[in-house]
C-alpha cells in the first residue's frame, strides 16, 4: 500500500551515504554584500526618452491598494493620471460573476497645459518608487514629480513650472461606475455576451473646483466610492494631493476621504515623502540578484517594484491588474493560472510579507469556499471557482461528470501556493491551523466523485481542464489530487495529526490511475490527447510547479521532456505564460539553455515597454512569473533539497544573489564567476534537514563549529546545519573572494520609451 508513497517520499528521504566527512576549521567567514543600493537600483529605472501614450506604456505606482499611471492621453493635448484604488468593486447579489461583483474604475486627474505638447521626458525611480516628468509645450515646460504613498491612502502629485505654464490647470474626469467587462464588450469585446437585465449605476456627482473638490459614487447594489482632492501652493510649487475611498456597506466613504486628506496635509510633502521613501528603501535589500545579462537584470527588478506597488501585507490580492485597472474583460481575480504564477517570486526572493494577502484571501474566507461549492458537499469540502473578488466569492464550482465545465482543483491549486509559503517559513502552527484544514477541504471535494473501475484503479469523472476542455482522468486533476493526498500524508505526519482520512489518502495514492499518455507525453485526460494548440500547461502541472514527475525519477524525465516538447510544437495560441512556463520546466530538468532560450521569446513581442502584459485585457501574471523562471535557474528547493545554480545557462557565466530564500526556511547566497561556483553560503533559520546540491567537484563546508556532511549521492551533501547557524562552501583548497557585487554589465534603463520607438 505505501510503495507510491514511498516513491514520491524518496528524495525527501535520502538513505544512501556515500562518505561521511567532519570538517574542522576556523570559524566561517560570513559572505559580504557590496551594492551601492541607490546607484545600482538607479540602473534598472524606466525611462522615457518621449512621453509614453496608452496605458500599455505608462509610469505606474501604487502602494497594494492605490494605484496611479501616468501617460500622455492619445490623440488629445493633456496628461492623464490615471486613479485607482483595489476596493472600488460592486456588490450585485446573485450572481457572483463579473458583472455584478467586478472591480470598478475611479477616473483620471487631466493636466491640461496652457501650450500645445511637443515632447517630454518621463523616469520611474525604483528606488523611491517616484515618477518625474518633464513636459515641454508650444508656452513652456512643466515639471512634475508623483507618488502613491506607502502607506497612506494618497497620492501626491508636486509640479513646477516654467515660461507661461504656471496657469496650467487640473481636471477631474470621473469614470463610468459599469463593470470594465461591460465597459469592453460594449466596445471591441462583441465576443462577450452582455447580460440583459444589467442595470447601470447612478452618475458620480462631482463638487468643487480644480483646486479643491469631491467626486462621489454612489452604487445601486450598496456602497460607495469617494475622490477628494486639494491643491497647495508654495513659493512656485503647486502640490495636488489626493485620496480614493471606497466603503461598503457603510455610506462613508466621503467623511473617510476628507479626513485622509486633511491628516495627510496635515503631515506636509517632506514628512510624506520622508516616510515614504523610507519603507521602499528598506524594501529592495530584504534580498539580491544580479545577472550578467541587463535586460534580464533591469526586468527582474521591475518585478520586485511591480509586487511590492500591487500588494502589501494586509491590503488587496493581486487580480488580473492589480492597482492599474482599465477597460478590460478581466476586472477580477483568476484562479486558473493567473494568481498562482503571480504570487510565486515572493517566496526566492524572501519577500513573504507581500504573500499574506493571498493567504489572507483564503484563510479568512473559508466559509465562502463552502458555498462555492453545490450545497450537498459543503458538510466536508471547500472550493474555488475560476474567477473571484477579493473575498473568494465566485460562480459555484461544477460537479464532476454533470457539469460541462467542472473546474474542480482550482483551490488546490491555490493551496500549493499556501504550501510554498508555509515551506519558506517552516510555521507549523500556520500549517495545523490554517493550511492542513484548508487542503483538506480542497481534496474533500474530489474524494466524493472517486470511482473504482473495472482494472481496480480509481478514476476520475469528467473535469474541466484550464482552457482546454473535459476529459475523464483529467491530468490536471489527477496531479493536484496526487499531490495534495501527499501532502495531507506528509503534514499529518509532521505535526502528528492521526487524521480519520489518512487511509483514505493512502489509497487514493496506491489506487488512483496513472496519468494517461502516449508516445508524445502527457495527454490532457483519458481518451483526450494534447490535440490543438493550448497556451496553458494544465496537464503538465505534476511536472511544474508540483514536481511529482521530476528528474530525480529517471523514468519521468523522458515522459517531461516529450510532453514539453509536444506542448511547445503546437505554438498557434501560445502567449507570454506558455514561454516563463516552458522556461521553468526546462529549469526543472537542469537545462538552463533551453530554459533562457524560452524565456527570451517573451521579450520583445508579448512584454509592453513598461514589462506590463495583455491578453485582450491586462494580465499582471506573465512578466511576474517571467521573474520566477529566473529564480528557477539559479536557485531550487523542491524535494527537501537546496539545489543551487541548478540550470544557469552557459551565456550567464557570471551571476550572483545574496539573500534568497528556499523550502525548509534556509536563506542562500551563492556567487558564480567564469562558469564555475565559488562559492555558497547557507543559514538554517528553522532547523529543518540541510541537503545541499551543488556543482562544486571538490566541495569544502565550514563553520563556526565542526559539520557533520554526508556524502548522499552526486553533488549531494546532507549537512547537520542547526538552526541559526551558517555554512560557507566552496572548492577545497580556494580562498574565495566572499563579497558579492553586482554584475557590471552594458544595458541600463532597457524598459520605458526610446525616441525610436516614437510613433
Amino acid at each position: 500500500m505505501y510503495s507510491i508513497i514511498k516513491c514520491y517520499l524518496r528524495h525527501i528521504l535520502a538513505v544512501c551515504v556515500v562518505s561521511l566527512c567532519v570538517m574542522t576549521g576556523t570559524a566561517a567567514s560570513s559572505v559580504k554584500l557590496d551594492v551601492d543600493w541607490p546607484q545600482f537600483m538607479s540602473k534598472q529605472d524606466m525611462v522615457w526618452e518621449t512621453l509614453p501614450e496608452y496605458w500599455y506604456e505608462s509610469a505606474y505606482m501604487g502602494n497594494g491598494m492605490l494605484g496611479l499611471m501616468i501617460y500622455k492621453e492619445p490623440g488629445q493635448n493633456y496628461i492623464r493620471l490615471e486613479t485607482g484604488n483595489c476596493a472600488v468593486h460592486d456588490h450585485r447579489k446573485g450572481k457572483n460573476d463579473l458583472f455584478s461583483i467586478g472591480r470598478l474604475l475611479t477616473g483620471h486627474f487631466a493636466l491640461h497645459p496652457k501650450g500645445e505638447i511637443l515632447d517630454g521626458k518621463m523616469r520611474v525611480d525604483l528606488w523611491n518608487a517616484e515618477t518625474t516628468a518633464d513636459i515641454v509645450t508650444t508656452k513652456g515646460k512643466i515639471h512634475l514629480h508623483s507618488f502613491v504613498h506607502s502607506d497612506k491612502m494618497i497620492i501626491v502629485t508636486k509640479t513646477t513650472t516654467e515660461g507661461e505654464e504656471k496657469d496650467f490647470r487640473w481636471e477631474w474626469v470621473p469614470a463610468p461606475s459599469e463593470s470594465p467587462r461591460y465597459l469592453f464588450a460594449k466596445g471591441e469585446g462583441n465576443w462577450i455576451k452582455v447580460p440583459e437585465d444589467y442595470p447601470l449605476n447612478p452618475a458620480p456627482e462631482v463638487t468643487g473646483t480644480e483646486k479643491e473638490g469631491m467626486s462621489y459614487q454612489k452604487l445601486q447594489a450598496g456602497g460607495e466610492t469617494a475622490v477628494a482632492w486639494k491643491e497647495t501652493v508654495k513659493k512656485g510649487e503647486r502640490v495636488l494631493w489626493v485620496n480614493l475611498t471606497h466603503s461598503y456597506p457603510e455610506s462613508n466613504a466621503r467623511e473617510i476621504s476628507r479626513n485622509e486628506l486633511e491628516d495627510a496635509l496635515r503631515c506636509g510633502y517632506k514628512n510624506l515623502q520622508k516616510t515614504h521613501r523610507q519603507w521602499w528603501n528598506a524594501y529592495y535589500p530584504a534580498s539580491f540578484l544580479t545577472l550578467p545579462e541587463g535586460v534580464k537584470e533591469n526586468f527582474y527588478w521591475i518585478q520586485m517594484y511591480k509586487l511590492a506597488s500591487a500588494t502589501r501585507a494586509d491590503r488587496a490580492l493581486i487580480d488580473c491588474t492589480g492597482p492599474w485597472l482599465t477597460k478590460t474583460p478581466w476586472p477580477n481575480a483568476w484562479w486558473n493560472l493567473n494568481v498562482q504564477l503571480t504570487y510565486w517570486p515572493l517566496n526566492a526572493s524572501d519577500r513573504l510579507d507581500l504573500a499574506a494577502s493571498l493567504e489572507n484571501a483564503l484563510y479568512n474566507n473559508v466559509e465562502q469556499l463552502r458555498k462555492n461549492i453545490p450545497e450537498a458537499y459543503r458538510h466536508d469540502a471547500l472550493g474555488l471557482g475560476r474567477t473571484s473578488n477579493f473575498y473568494c466569492a465566485t460562480e459555484p464550482v461544477g460537479i464532476p461528470g454533470v457539469s460541462k465545465t467542472a473546474e474542480v482543483g482550482l483551490l488546490t491549486w491555490a493551496c500549493h501556493n499556501l504550501w510554498l509559503i508555509y515551506r519558506h517559513k517552516m510555521d507549523d502552527a500556520l500549517l495545523r491551523d490554517k493550511l492542513f484544514p484548508l487542503l483538506k477541504g480542497a481534496v474533500n471535494y474530489y474524494l466524493h466523485f472517486l470511482q473504482k473501475e473495472e482494472d481496480g484503479k480509481l478514476h476520475l469523472p469528467a473535469t474541466y481542464s484550464p482552457e482546454y476542455g473535459s476529459a475523464e482522468d483529467c491530468n490536471f486533476d489527477l496531479s493536484l489530487l496526487r499531490w495534495g493526498c501527499l501532502t495531507l500524508i506528509q503534514s499529518a505526519e509532521r505535526l502528528k495529526i492521526d487524521d480519520p482520512l489518512l487511509p483514505k489518502w493512502k489509497t487514493v495514492l496506491e489506487e488512483l490511475t496513472p496519468y494517461p499518455m502516449d508516445e508524445n507525453g502527457l495527454f490532457i485526460g483519458r481518451n483526450t490527447p494534447y490535440a490543438f494548440s493550448h497556451r496553458h500547461y494544465s496537464h503538465l502541472l505534476a511536472a511544474y510547479p508540483l514536481y511529482t514527475l521530476n528528474k530525480e525519477h529517471p523514468e519521468d524525465v523522458d515522459l517531461i521532456e516529450r510532453s514539453l516538447h509536444f506542448w511547445q510544437s503546437k505554438t498557434g495560441a501560445h502567449q507570454g505564460y506558455s514561454l516563463t512556463g516552458a522556461s521553468s520546466i526546462s529549469s526543472a530538468l537542469g537545462k538552463g539553455n533551453d530554459a533562457l532560450a524560452y524565456l527570451n521569446k517573451l521579450f520583445g513581442r508579448f512584454l509592453s515597454v513598461n514589462t506590463l502584459y495583455r491578453e485582450s485585457g491586462p494580465v499582471i501574471e506573465t512578466p511576474l512569473s517571467g521573474a520566477q523562471s529566473i529564480h528557477d535557474m539559479l536557485l531550487q528547493s523542491w524535494g527537501g533539497k537546496i539545489r543551487v545554480f541548478p540550470a544557469v545557462p552557459d551565456a550567464w557565466q557570471d551571476v550572483a544573489f545574496d539573500g534568497l530564500r528556499t523550502e525548509g526556511a534556509f536563506k542562500v547566497s551563492a556567487n558564480r564567476k567564469a562558469g564555475k561556483t565559488e562559492f555558497i553560503q547557507v543559514k538554517s533559520l528553522a532547523g529543518e534537514p540541510c541537503i545541499l546540491v551543488t556543482d562544486i567537484a571538490r566541495p569544502f563546508f565550514k563553520g563556526k563549529r565542526n559539520l557533520e556532511v554526508k556524502q548522499l549521492g552526486e553533488h549531494t551533501y546532507q549537512v547537520d546545519l542547526q538552526k541559526g547557524e551558517e555554512m560557507l562552501v566552496y572548492p577545497e583548497g580556494t580562498s574565495p573572494d566572499l563579497i558579492i557585487r553586482p554584475i557590471q554589465n552594458t544595458s541600463i534603463h532597457c524598459f520605458g520609451k526610446k525616441l525610436k520607438d516614437k510613433k
